[in-house]
């Protein structure tokens, strides 16, 4: 079997990235991301698992993103309510120029690392989905701040569960691939609540989805 390569043995420098998973996001591996993950079905399976979330959380009439890509998750939250503010923050261009052309959020080409968050917005619901496994975890700290500060209310995260960190191979690269207990270390740092969770499975017989766990959060 062919051992993962490291990422740093894969990559262009960028003068303008603080990690390597900046790097990689940012080029032409996150390009591939956004051309392979696309299509009506993964919108109809983020719209089931946002019913079950939003059903947790009344009174949501606004919610921003970190790391939105080409825009799912924005596409199923408009298709559960037209009347929900959404905005988001993205690292890839190419990713955020079909985001924007959806015409459904105000789309930052920004990269959540770098978020002025005394000038940034709150809303109502702060969320991501599939992101934090893929943040440097010597910024985890930076990433959990954001979701804190841009949130009014609540916060939502949908990720690989680990109870203990641990690194795992991710497309044949090293270091590109974090599964931990997000949640819990979200719950510590900024003293919230458990509203609700679940589990989604990729053999979900209508819905599919790849395995996560989500959690949502509700401020004190």
């Amino acid at each position: 079997m062919r051992e993962p390569t490291p990422m740093s043995e894969r990559m262009t420098p960028d003068q303008d990235a603080s990690t390597e998973q900046e790097v990689l996001w940012r080029g032409a591996f996150g390009d591939d991301y956004t051309r392979r993950n696309a299509g009506a079905s993964l919108i109809d399976s983020n719209r089931a698992l946002f019913k079950r979330i939003l059903a947790s959380a009344p009174g949501v009439t606004s919610a921003v993103e970190l790391g939105c890509n080409r825009g799912l998750n924005l596409e199923a939250l408009h298709g559960l309510d037209p009347a929900i503010r959404l905005s988001a923050y993205e690292i890839n261009a190419e990713a955020v120029q079909a985001a924007r052309a959806l015409g459904l959020a105000e789309i930052h080409h920004q990269s959540i690392l770098d978020l002025d968050l005394a000038a940034a917005p709150q809303s109502d619901l702060a969320f991501t989905k599939g992101v934090l496994i893929h943040i440097n975890p010597d910024r985890l700290g930076d990433v959990y701040a954001a979701l804190n500060a841009l949130s009014k209310r609540y916060i939502l995260i949908s990720e690989y569960y680990s109870p203990t960190p641990v690194t795992v191979p991710y497309r044949d690269l090293t270091g590109a691939l974090f599964k931990r207990d997000f949640a819990g270390e979200l719950i510590d740092r900024f003293d919230l609540r458990l509203v609700d969770y679940g589990f989604v499975y990729h053999r979900d017989n209508l819905f599919p989805l790849d395995d996560s766990t989500w959690f949502l959060l509700e401020k004190r």
